[in-house]
């Protein structure tokens, strides 16, 4: 015993990162081009519908989840079973994975829209096209995946700079530089275009997305331990972060408008049309192609880094509970859980055939994105209600960091994510030719079906054989 404890190695001392650092990390995994094309149809006001949904939104979910993760390890499922109950647990963690499902679709067909103006620009609002790149796409990420590739959050990492910061920053500069040169704004850039123009509720649908563009801030709550002063240094981090989130997504979205039509914008081809014009304009098309794939290269990488890690935390969870059936929690060779991506790549096959069924390949893209949000919006209501009930009910239970006016914070943050999830199922003015029941009905299949339903049939299905020993359900074969 004496000679383990002499050759026993010294505890690793502990690493703090500084706050610059902490939002850096935090803006890299929250901003994205992606969504630009988007908000471009508001122009100006934009601007407004970013902004708010940072304040009533963003904001809470950054520092209430900073409270939870320093108070209870575990993520999601901990704070919300911890909070509420393990079934409710179980629902947050669900959704967490549940969204990726039409999570998927959306970003890659982003990706297909994206790639097509390396090969072909009138293959962008090809559904058939769309949903061949998605099946490819997806599957292919499931192969590397499943063999434990390491080092792939590396390349979540140089998107950022590669398909996000020179992309975003010459695409602003171009369209400063456009606007300079005498050509007039696509957008009226008036005070008065400042609010978005009320035509009643379905003029501000669009909203919704931006919930979306925002989520993931619960993730990054976990490295608030790393921080040296978490109650002085997080909320200075956040507060830069979503400065430099703000700046990332409103002034792609300005530049965007200034060059492309509203009534022209596609959805998902938004970013590579602005690219493309603009370029042209200069004589510089040429750069259209390596841009594309600059911007696919960082939305794969993304892919890759996300594949794993929410059905990793339901897989874990459901060996430990026994929430889902054995056949879902078998792990390869690889330590991967193989089955349970290739049951989520059948699903998102299923759902890719969207694209080359509905002829408006954007309509699509839209609903796939308003149904990710809706699944997600979910297991935020979860989090803010037992962030509340861990407060008042384990009022001195350790936390590292605590955020001010709580009870305040997941008022405002419950009731934005409601507002949003019930607004999510009305169309938006882009859709006022199409029938709104089809619309609700889509939508609330897709979310309610998905977010709810399922879960439930596997919780009411349960059985007690699906629970692993805990030595066994702790046991991961290391990645090879």
């Amino acid at each position: 015993m004496s000679e383990q404890a002499v050759t026993r190695p010294k505890a690793p001392p502990v690493v703090w990162i500084s706050w610059v650092a902490l939002a850096l990390m935090t803006t890299s995994s929250v901003a994205s081009l992606r969504a630009a094309p988007t908000m471009a149809v508001y122009g100006l006001a934009s601007v407004f519908l970013y902004v708010v949904p940072a304040i009533v939104f963003l904001l809470p979910t950054s520092l209430v989840s900073a409270e939870l993760a320093s108070g209870w390890k575990g993520g999601i499922y901990n704070w919300v079973s911890s909070g509420i109950s393990k079934p409710m647990g179980f629902l947050a963690v669900w959704c967490q994975f549940a969204m990726t499902i039409f999570y998927y679709p959306t970003l890659l067909g982003f990706v297909a829209s994206t790639l097509a103006y390396v090969f072909n620009p009138a293959l962008a609002s090809s559904g058939v096209w769309t949903a061949l790149v998605i099946v490819v796409f997806y599957w292919a990420g499931v192969y590397v995946s499943s063999r434990g590739t390491k080092g792939v959050a590396g390349l979540a990492g140089g998107g950022l700079i590669i398909g996000t910061l020179i992309p975003g920053a010459l695409l602003v500069i171009l369209g400063v530089v456009f606007l300079g040169q005498g050509n007039p704004s696509a957008a009226p850039m008036t005070a008065a275009n400042f609010f978005p123009e009320w035509a009643g509720l379905a003029s501000l649908v669009l909203i919704v997305n931006n919930f979306l563009s925002y989520s993931g801030m619960e993730m990054n709550a976990v490295h608030v331990s790393s921080l040296k002063d978490p109650p002085k240094e997080y909320p200075k981090s956040m507060f830069l972060a979503m400065g430099l989130v703000l700046l990332i997504f409103i002034l792609p979205a300005l530049a965007i408008s200034w060059i492309v039509p509203a009534d022209q914008l596609s959805l998902t081809a938004g970013v590579m049309q602005a690219f493309d014009a603009v370029l042209a304009s200069f004589n510089m098309q040429g750069l259209t192609p390596i841009l594309g794939i600059m911007l696919v290269a960082a939305s794969l990488g993304g892919m890759l880094t996300w594949l794993a890690g929410p059905s990793k935390g339901l897989l874990l969870i459901s060996r430990e509970e026994g929430y889902l059936p054995p056949f879902l929690q078998k792990l390869n060779k690889n330590g991967v859980q193989q089955n349970l991506l290739v049951v989520q790549g059948l699903v998102t096959t299923v759902i890719a055939l969207g694209y080359a069924l509905i002829p408006d390949v954007s309509s699509t893209y839209w609903i796939f994105s308003v149904i990710t949000t809706q699944v997600y919006l979910i297991m935020y209501l979860l989090m803010f209600i037992a962030a509340v009930r861990l407060r008042r009910n384990d009022p001195d239970h350790p936390r590292g960091y605590r955020a001010p006016m709580l009870i305040g914070l997941c008022g405002v943050g419950f009731a934005a994510s409601l507002a949003a999830l019930l607004v999510g199922f009305v169309p938006p003015s882009q859709f006022g030719s199409g029938d709104p029941l089809v619309y609700f009905l889509i939508v609330a299949g897709g979310a309610l079906g998905l977010g709810l339903l399922v879960p439930f049939l596997f919780y009411k299905l349960r059985k007690p054989s699906w629970k692993l020993p805990e030595q066994e359900a702790q046991t991961e074969v290391p990645e090879s």
